[in-house]
Formats: structure tokens, C-alpha cells, sequence
């Protein structure tokens, strides 16, 4: 394997690892950005997901980018993403004059020149992207893209495990309590 194969199939290996170790969708989540962007040697991650009607991508997790370029407000995924969430990667070598580019004065505040971004898919239907930033011009490569396509899919199952984890626990909860309130008032009636 040349070196940046090694450096992928082990970044991946270490993402893997750090979602597998948790069952809570923040940390799986933060897991995911901050291997990608490591891995790739880029300025920052995100990842972000589309909100239930489809109309915005909000940011759910981010790597190595300002709370102020976070809270830069959603993305309208009819411009800015549409390619990735038709299931297609995108490559903007030049993220400051791009036409996909929705927020250019933020992009260039924050110092992102480029910007590496593929759909992230649950079985087939595309839930969001997962984004990486590079602070220098860079025309990412094929490896690049399949890494982060790689990264994009594992978190997407993390994801939805973490998530289905969560509504179970939640669910086991209000079954237990329903139960007790239950047990409770019989309880009661029999003493009464």
C-alpha cells in the first residue's frame, strides 16, 4: 500500500473504532468530522443533515471551524448541496467564486478555500453531506473522495444505530414508567 492508502485505511480503521465505541449521536457524530478532517489534513469537517420536510441542511457537527461559521445559519440544498444529495460528490477547488457556494463572505472569513463534499446515505436515501475544508486551493483526489464517501457511509450507520439506540431507550423508559404508574394505581385500588 503507497502512503496515502496507509493513511486512509488506518484514519478509517480509527473512525470505526471511535463510533463503535459509542452509542450517543453526538459523540458519534463529532467522531466522524474530526477523523475525516484529520485524515484528509484538512482545516475543518462538518457534517450536516436535512431537516425532516427536506427544504434545510442544518449542521450537526463540526471539526476545526468557528462557532461563528457554524451558526452562519442552514443551507438551502436546492443550491448550495444539490449534487450531493442527488448521491454525487462535489469537488470546489475554488469555494470563494463558486456558484454552489451559499454563504462566500463567511467561506472567506473563515479562511476555507476549498471544499470536498459527499452525500450521506442511510440503505439508499441521502440524509445530509459530510463536508471537509481545506485552507489552501486544492483540487481533492480520487482517494480523497472515496476516504470521505468511506467515512460518510460508516457514520451513517453509526448514525442511525445511535439513533435507533436512543429512541429504544427512550421508549423502554416511558414503558417502564407507564408500567409503574399502572402498578401503582392498582395498587391502590386494593388497599382502598
Amino acid at each position: 500500500m503507497d502512503d496515502p492508502q496507509r493513511t486512509y485505511f488506518n484514519a478509517l480503521y480509527e473512525v470505526a473504532k471511535a463510533v463503535n465505541s459509542t452509542l450517543r449521536v453526538n459523540e458519534v457524530l463529532d467522531a466522524i468530522v474530526e477523523g475525516a478532517a484529520k485524515a484528509i489534513k484538512a482545516k475543518g469537517a462538518s457534517l450536516m443533515l436535512l431537516s425532516p420536510d427536506r427544504q434545510k441542511l442544518w449542521y450537526s457537527a463540526a471539526y476545526g471551524l468557528s462557532d461563528q461559521f457554524m451558526r452562519k445559519g442552514a443551507i438551502n440544498p436546492d443550491t448550495s448541496l444539490a449534487e450531493a444529495l442527488a448521491g454525487e460528490p462535489i469537488v470546489v477547488p475554488d469555494a470563494a467564486s463558486d456558484s454552489r457556494v451559499e454563504y462566500k463572505d463567511e467561506v472567506r472569513r473563515e479562511g476555507i478555500a476549498s471544499i470536498l463534499c459527499v452525500p450521506l446515505r442511510v440503505k439508499d436515501e441521502v440524509i445530509g453531506a459530510m463536508n471537509v475544508y481545506s485552507a489552501k486551493r486544492r483540487d481533492f483526489s480520487q482517494e480523497d473522495i472515496d476516504f470521505l464517501s468511506a467515512v460518510a457511509d460508516l457514520g451513517a450507520i453509526a448514525l442511525e444505530n445511535a439513533m435507533l439506540y436512543e429512541s429504544a431507550t427512550k421508549n423502554y423508559d416511558n414503558v417502564y414508567n407507564d408500567l409503574l404508574r399502572w402498578y401503582a394505581s392498582w395498587a391502590a385500588g386494593r388497599t382502598a
